[in-house]
């Protein structure tokens, strides 16, 4: 049979330029669309061999195929699908010829009729010939594109994975590139052993002829092709959710985000056939990615989720969708909106879910922090560990924040608990502040501060009738509103005295992060940086003496200034930062002063003198 020559109509013509500037102006999309029409095909003949199994005999093997070909610039795909007819070639085919390519030949072997072969150039027409130089297909389609020049990136391996994990990642057939590798091999070397027997021959000698020879190899290169399959990931949105296990969706996840973190939660539902999966997990603006019929779209289609829910990450697949839908088009679509709609009663749902959950929640992620502690230096500790160590009479988990962990790990707010064999975590990132205040308790244990008050040990009687001590309120009306209250501590043994927060407001090291933030809302600082309390020692040896003091004279104008140099140094040790430091300062050198002679030093300031109640922290 003769070559037949057929001519695009030229409204077509026309149409399929306004197509390709319209839709398809990221080059890339051709080769979604011939995998796309590959993979229609193999569903074709599936479908076909339900109701009659011999349509496969011809080819049991259902796969697409690409073939690079650097020489030859010959980009070719493969599929073992339907194939089509002669009638199928003249009506069906226009598109591929249109864009990036020299020519195109399109092979194709249906089971209802012979192979043959549709070409097209440059121009409004094409042919198609009966094919007798061709390996026989058996059945299916092979389309060869002999790509121009300036399109060769797309017989590059590395170029096609990436579309193909892009756009096709969850096609259903197997995807494979024929991938050349040189490889080096071991031979039998014919040359050498000839040389040896002549060599051999020379020697008059008489040999064990039972002895074996040793052959002689050498190594050479060849070239090795082989069918890499590109897309092992399936699309288990289109599986029953009860059959799809917990690690089967974290490996899922990982594939969809390159995270490689655990999700918080998932979401498996359907809705007017339009499959989706949900995760819940850090914000992000826009992880919803849709596909149509497991073809990937985009990635960054703002009409399918509100800006408020751009922390969810998920995939939309919509069997109604058209393949080569626009943005334009899509805010039109009567489907989208459905699906919009849904997305969001979904995601309310997952929430209320996580919120009646939330202890589950809650602890499933706690069991991936790790800290340091008062007993784990070197390395960090988990919370699960921490509970295997402490003591049975201990109730809850105590931890110490602060900027670093030599800031922390000699503070006065560990003395009792160490003495009595409590282990603290000591939390020094930015990050677990945050982390715990929100955490709460671990496994039915309490996480408590200790550098904020209402800190509760196991006491004795006797410890806590020397917690009764008269030298507090003196000191309270000396420090006036510089503290909220002057009491008596449980958490000091060496230390004179510590300054501690309230229960619910900042600690010390959130005060600070808080006041480093640029653009903070200084507003929140009136109310959460909470009055501090002054907590004295009374075994040390500075509050004794301060109390003789007391009992001799409350008046006494030493005492106040004392007072304000332990005050402020007390604000050093637990955290905080002086507001006034050279003020500070002053009082260092003044004290310094008092035990120097006078007589080598004319210059020392001098001592420091009567000032009213009110004013002793303005001494200078």
């Amino acid at each position: 049979m003769a070559t037949e020559s057929f001519g695009f109509q030229a409204e077509i013509s026309q149409l399929l330029d306004l197509i390709i500037n319209t839709f398809y102006s990221n080059k890339e999309i051709f080769l979604r669309e011939l995998i796309s029409n590959g993979s229609d095909a193999l569903d074709k003949i599936r479908y076909a061999s339900l109701t009659d199994p011999s349509a496969l005999e011809t080819e049991r093997d259902l796969y697409i195929r690409i073939t690079p070909d650097k020489e030859n610039k010959l980009l070719t795909l493969r599929d073992t699908g339907v194939g089509m007819t002669k009638a199928d070639l003249v009506n069906n085919l226009g598109t591929i010829a249109k864009s990036g390519t020299k020519r195109v030949q399109v092979i194709s072997k249906h089971n209802d009729d012979e192979q043959y072969i549709w070409e097209s150039a440059a121009g409004g027409t094409f042919t198609i010939t009966p094919d007798t130089i061709n390996e026989p297909l058996g059945r299916g389609t092979e389309i060869r594109l002999y790509l121009k020049e300036d399109q060769t990136e797309y017989l590059e391996e590395k170029k096609i994975k990436e579309i193909v994990k892009k756009h096709s990642e969850f096609i259903s057939y197997p995807i494979q590139l024929a991938v050349t590798k040189e490889v080096e091999k071991e031979v039998e070397d014919d040359e050498e052993e000839l040389k040896e027997e002549k060599e051999e021959s020379k020697i008059e000698e008489v040999e064990d002829d039972d002895k074996p020879k040793e052959k002689k190899t050498k190594k050479i290169k060849e070239t090795e092709t082989t069918n890499e399959e590109l897309n092992k990931t399936k699309p288990i949105w289109t599986r029953n959710p009860q059959e799809i296990n917990a690690e089967e969706y974290g490996a899922f996840y990982k594939s969809l985000t390159n995270d490689w973190e655990e999700h918080l939660a998932v979401k498996h539902f359907s809705v007017e056939a339009a499959p989706f999966d949900l995760f819940e997990t850090k914000k992000k603006r826009n992880n919803i990615k849709l596909y149509v019929r497991r073809v990937f779209i985009m990635d960054d289609c703002e009409d399918l989720i509100p800006e408020y829910l751009n922390f969810v990450k998920g995939i939309v697949d919509s069997e109604d969708l058209p393949l080569n839908i626009s943005r334009e088009t899509l805010q039109q679509n009567k489907i989208l909106k459905v699906i919009r709609k849904n997305i969001v009663r979904k995601c309310m749902d997952l929430f209320t879910e996580i919120s009646e959950d939330k202890d589950n929640f809650n602890n499933k992620l706690a069991e991936f922090l790790r800290f340091f502690s008062t007993k784990a230096l070197e390395e960090q500790t988990s919370l699960k560990d921490y509970i295997t160590r402490m003591p049975e009479i201990q109730k809850s988990i105590y931890y110490l924040t602060g900027e670093s962990l030599g800031a922390v790990r000699d503070s006065p707010f560990l003395e009792v608990l160490k003495k009595k064999g409590f282990e603290v975590l000591l939390l020094v990132d930015p990050i677990d502040e945050y982390a715990v205040t929100q955490l709460k308790e671990f496994e039915g244990k309490k996480l408590i501060c200790v550098s904020k008050e209402g800190l509760e040990l196991e006491e004795t009687d006797d410890e806590k009738k020397v917690r009764e001590d008269e030298a507090a309120q003196p000191i309270k009306e000396a420090l006036g509103d510089k503290v909220e209250k002057v009491v008596v501590s449980n958490r000091i043994t060496d230390s004179p005295c510590v300054l501690v927060t309230g229960q619910f407001g900042w600690s010390s090291n959130m005060e600070r992060i808080m006041k480093a933030q640029a653009l903070r809302d200084s507003s929140m600082s009136s109310y959460m940086a909470s009055k501090k309390t002054l907590e004295l020692n009374p075994s040390n040896a500075i509050i004794k003496e301060l109390k003789r003091k007391v009992a001799e004279d409350k008046a006494d104008k030493s005492v106040r200034d004392l007072t304000f140099l332990l005050f402020e140094t007390a604000l050093l040790t637990s955290g905080f930062s002086l507001d006034d430091p050279t003020s500070f300062a002053k009082r260092i050198n003044r004290m310094i002063s008092l035990g120097l002679d006078p007589a080598e030093d004319s210059s020392a300031p001098p001592p420091l003198e009567a000032v009213s109640t009110s004013a002793m922290e303005e001494i200078d």
